[in-house]
Parts: C-alpha cells; sequence; structure tokens
C-alpha cells in the first residue's frame, strides 16, 4: 500500500518542506472585497490581508470545496496512491474537514480523513508525525493515529491586540462569554478542543508577550519538542520572542530550531495584525 498525505494551507507548512516530504497542500481561499483568492505565495499573502485589515476592507475566508478536495485525492490516486491520508485544521473552526469528508466517498482511492482539533503549525507538526510514521512502516491508521496523537499533546498559544477581528469571524468561541464586551483587554488565548478559548486576560501587550514566553516553557516541561512562533505584521516582537525561547529551551530542543514565520492569510484575517503565536509539540 502507498499512502499519499492531503493537508491544508492552513497547517504553515513551508512550501519545500512539503514538497521534500511529498505532502500536498490544498489552499483555502480568502474573500478581500469582492476578489477571491486562494491562500499562497501567488495569491492571498499576509501582507494582502493586514493590509486589507488595516483599511477597513471586507475580507472573509472560505474552505477549499469538496470538488477541489476530490481534485488532490484523484491527483494522489494517479501519482501511483493506494490511499489517502487527509489532516485539516479544526473542524469547529472551518469547514475544510467536512469537505474532506464529502470528497473521501467518491474519491478513487480509500481516504482517511483527520481532524486534528488544532489550527497552523499544531496542525502541521501532526502532519508530519504522519508522515515520519510512514516513513518508518507504519500504516495509514497507525500514522493517522500518530498524527492525532501529536495534535492532542501540542499546545497553541496566542496573544492578539483586539478581539474585534475574532468576534467579526465568529471565531472567538468559549473566549466570548468569558470577555463579554471588554475588546480593549489584552487577552492571550489558546486552542482546547478544537476551539478558541480564554487563558488569561493582562491589561498591557508587554506583560501579555513576556506571560506569553512563560507559558509557553510551561507547556514544553522536560521533554524534547518542536515550537514555532508565528506572527501577523509584528517581525520583531516575533524575532525577539523566538530568540528567547531558543535559548530558554535549548535542551528541549537538542539543536533544532525554533521555527519564526508569519500566519497564513487564512488565519491571519481571523487574529488581525499584532497577532503573536506560539506552538509546542513534543515530540513523541
Amino acid at each position: 500500500m502507498t499512502t499519499a498525505i492531503v493537508t491544508d494551507s492552513t497547517a504553515m507548512l513551508p512550501g519545500s518542506l512539503a514538497v521534500e516530504r511529498g505532502i500536498t497542500v490544498v489552499p483555502l481561499e480568502v474573500v478581500v472585497g469582492a476578489q477571491v483568492l486562494e491562500e499562497g505565495a501567488e495569491g492571498a499573502t499576509p501582507e494582502v490581508v493586514a493590509e486589507a485589515l488595516r483599511a477597513f476592507r471586507p475580507v472573509s475566508t472560505s474552505r477549499p470545496s469538496p470538488a477541489r478536495m476530490f481534485e488532490a485525492y484523484r491527483a494522489a490516486a494517479a501519482a501511483g496512491a493506494t490511499e489517502v491520508l487527509s489532516v485539516h485544521l479544526s473542524g469547529d473552526m472551518s469547514g475544510t474537514f467536512e469537505s474532506a469528508q464529502l470528497a473521501a466517498r467518491d474519491a478513487p482511492v480509500r481516504v482517511v480523513a483527520v481532524d486534528s482539533r488544532q489550527v497552523g503549525a499544531a496542525t502541521g507538526f501532526a502532519v508530519l508525525a504522519a508522515a515520519d510514521a510512514l516513513d518508518g512502516g507504519a500504516s495509514c491508521e497507525e500514522a493517522a493515529a500518530a498524527a492525532r496523537d501529536r495534535a492532542v499533546a501540542s499546545s497553541s498559544l496566542f496573544y492578539v491586540d483586539t478581539l474585534e477581528y475574532l468576534r467579526r469571524g465568529g471565531r472567538i468561541g468559549k473566549a466570548a462569554a468569558l470577555f463579554g464586551g471588554a475588546l480593549a483587554v489584552k487577552p492571550l488565548l489558546q486552542i482546547q478542543d478544537g476551539s478558541v478559548a480564554m487563558l488569561e486576560k493582562v491589561r498591557t501587550s508587554g506583560r501579555a508577550l513576556a506571560r506569553l514566553e512563560e507559558l509557553a516553557v510551561q507547556a514544553a516541561g522536560e521533554g524534547p519538542v518542536d515550537v514555532c512562533v508565528a506572527h501577523l505584521a509584528s517581525p520583531d516582537r516575533a524575532g525577539q520572542l523566538r530568540d528567547r525561547l531558543a535559548a530558554r529551551l535549548a535542551d528541549n530542543l537538542a539543536d533544532r530550531e525554533v521555527w519564526c514565520g508569519e500566519v497564513g492569510a487564512v488565519l491571519g484575517a481571523h487574529v488581525g495584525p499584532g497577532m503573536l503565536a506560539v506552538c509546542v509539540a513534543p515530540r513523541l
């Protein structure tokens, strides 16, 4: 059996890494005004989204259609795959997983669809865990279990300058009731059971970022981890946080680098400029 891996663009996998590992990435869409763009370097970029949000232009996002997912599965089969493992961002936050399930019904090969219950880099690390398992001789089911296990073990922590963008997109989830109308609070949030949930409230951005660092170190514990720092239009703060975490978690990282980069356009549309996130993914 030959298993192909499919994921979506919110997983934040660098293009070169996806190609190297043979992972197919299906883009989500970003709608800016009346223009529909696929997420990626040739379409919707973080810069495009950040500029539109600052200009108060309407920005929304859309899942890949079942037909778009089906095409990815058909292409995998044409390339010689006998089954597909399709790993995606939380079904509570996007219809992408549902599109994968619908496309799987008509796919020319068996498809195992996995809801990572995560977003961003945590989904990406889950995908890589599946790829590592397959490289080690695991079955498709075993690789799916590896993806789920790593996603469950991962911590996705993030800071936003304002809850306004999450509120507009209906993505605040449990945090909405806890914060109420206090949209001026500097919130620390987390992904909990597939949705955005409040973690802590902080009054200043400086304190919030210092606390984000401490929470990431706590999440790493004593074992080996991979770490990613992501941002939207905040490269300096992201770089400083990356450097501090690289120094404090040197033993956990064992010479692996802390990934650092701009969050994709789709996630960026929901968090807004100034967002800073850390994903800590234990190596199981």
